[in-house]
């Protein structure tokens, strides 16, 4: 395969950015610079930590260019010495100035992970879950000066099951991503590019996932509290309380059947799970995670501590709850 001519830029900082970068390099696309936010302190020892982009590109060989913004004119002067046809911007996490974004002779597009102008902001995927969405998917639009409002370029939908977390809807949205921005960038070069200008009266935001927000209200009906457990694992799994302790739900799902006993009250117990009350029905836990310990099957942790957990007690919301 002949190397495209478009000279391009890319700037990303996560995991999800990386799989769009592989995804170029894979394409034999020309890369002249990657940029990515600094290193940040992780782990235990907190030591700097290079994002997933930098690691790709470090084995890639490619130039790595590390500002701590794009406002000032350093930065700037080091990308206009690129000379750049497009920018691809995935999850970056910077703003992206007015002379940042009129550089590139097509100027910067961007890789979002929802179908805009749904779901504009941080945290679509997420968002997309806990709202009860059927279909999400990609976005790649033209940047402008906004936060996700620039013209649609192109748009890819999936279906969200209800078993859907947001590491495997996540998973998903990737792959979907990669083949979408390599469609766009076929259409930059060959000129033919179509934008689409977004309905602002129907866009919505996805604000920041709170820690407040994974706490479970066993008050909520059991889909409810599923979306929740969906859509905070992997990154801050949704918990509760039992036994004074701190208890992360990892896997559940919801039944339409309501044992007898206020919400948040321990119906059946079995290797398939723990069937809890809800405000209309039940969620069976299948997956738990106690505080300092891996993650566990309902079924292994019976098999240790079979007595820890009992018809007609509770989970609640607060340690002083507990009964």
């Amino acid at each position: 395969m002949n190397t495209p001519a478009l000279r391009i830029g890319f700037a990303g900082t996560p995991d999800f950015a990386a799989s769009h970068l592989d995804a170029l390099l894979n394409a034999k696309y020309n890369i002249l610079g990657v940029y990515t936010q600094p290193d940040r302190p992780a782990g235990r020892g907190k030591k700097d930590k290079p994002s997933p982009v930098k690691t790709l590109s470090l084995k890639s060989n490619l130039p790595i260019f590390q500002p701590q913004s794009l406002k000032n004119e350093e930065a700037q002067e080091q990308l206009q010495k690129l000379n750049l046809d497009v920018l691809v911007v995935v999850a970056y996490g910077l703003i992206l100035p007015q002379e940042i974004l009129d550089m590139p002779r097509y100027g910067c597009i961007n890789v979002h992970a929802s179908l805009l102008p749904r779901w504009r902001g941080a945290a679509p995927i997420e968002r997309a879950i806990l709202a009860g969405d059927k279909i999400t998917g990609v976005t790649i639009m033209q940047m402008d000066a906004g936060l996700d409002t620039g013209d649609i370029l192109l748009s890819s939908e999936t279906p969200i099951d209800a078993n859907d977390n947001s590491a495997s809807l996540t998973a998903r949205l990737k792959s979907i991503g990669q083949d979408a921005l390599l469609d766009v960038l076929k259409e930059i070069q060959s000129n033919s590019i179509k934008c689409l200008k977004q309905n602002n009266d129907i866009s919505t935001y996805a604000s920041k996932l709170s820690k407040e927000e994974a706490l479970i209200s066993w008050d909520k009906s059991a889909e409810e509290i599923l979306r929740q457990v969906n859509a905070f694992y992997p990154r801050s799994p949704a918990y509760c309380f039992y036994h004074g302790q701190r208890l992360r739900i990892i896997q559940a799902s919801a039944l339409t059947k309501n044992s007898a006993g206020s919400t948040g009250t321990i119906g059946q117990i079995s290797h398939n799970g723990i069937e809890i009350n809800c405000a209309d029905s039940s969620l069976l836990v299948n997956r738990i995670q106690l505080p300092g310990k891996a993650e566990i099957s309902i079924k292994d942790f019976l098999n240790g501590r079979k007595d820890y957990f009992s018809q007609d007690k509770s989970f609640s919301s607060s340690p002083q709850q507990d009964q």
